[in-house]
């Protein structure tokens, strides 16, 4: 069991009674780090500066069993009891809480052909936006500005079948299918290159 596991599963389940009364949910930062910037040390991604609508949506997947259900998303069944373990409310104000981070640029820590990238964007920007900017009316987050092995991460495991593969996950479904046109893992890691150029 890993650190990161033990502290989550204590939040989640030692201390199911006190996530009712808590106001301001220091808990976040155990593992996003200070202000949600991200813990590289135990792979934790930024998430200061995530839009609350995507917060939302992904709080829902969680628990609706859309994310984190895969046995082989051992980060996505991290996350999971701590979004059962919150009502609706307490979602609410977890997402509160976050926009008041302030975020700082993550580091760069995924390298590729920045060209080849560029090329292969080319898919995702229908979406996302040419400058990574995000749709929320296409339910495509922000791109830009975000921890880049967390994005490479989540594109494997999308080609992987580890997340986007529910029936009841329109949105994670298409992903799936776009992520599964790369042709490689170097591709992966190409598209992220191209991705941290947009900050």
């Amino acid at each position: 069991m890993s650190i990161r596991w033990s502290v989550l599963a204590l939040i989640s389940l030692s201390t199911r009674p006190a996530l009712a009364a808590e106001t301001s949910f220091e808990y976040c930062t155990v593992c996003h780090g200070a202000n949600g910037n991200g813990n590289l040390a135990i792979r934790a991604p930024r998430i200061a500066g995530l839009e609350p609508w995507y917060l939302k949506s992904q709080f829902a997947a969680f628990r609706a069993g859309w994310r984190g259900a895969h046995a082989d998303d051992a980060p996505g069944n991290e996350m999971r009891p701590v979004a059962v373990a919150l009502s609706e409310p307490q979602i609410d104000r977890a997402i509160s809480y976050v926009g008041s981070f302030s975020p700082k640029p993550p580091p760069i820590t995924v390298k590729g052909d920045v060209a080849r990238g560029q090329q292969l964007y080319a898919a995702c920007a229908s979406c996302h936006g040419a400058a990574g900017q995000g749709n929320e009316s296409l339910h495509a987050p922000a791109l830009a500005m975000r921890t880049d092995w967390y994005l490479a991460t989540q594109l494997r495991d999308y080609r992987a079948g580890l997340r986007g593969a529910h029936a009841d996950d329109p949105n994670g479904q298409q992903m799936h299918a776009v992520a599964a046109a790369l042709p490689d893992d170097a591709a992966v890691n190409d598209v992220v290159a191209f991705i941290d150029t947009l900050r």
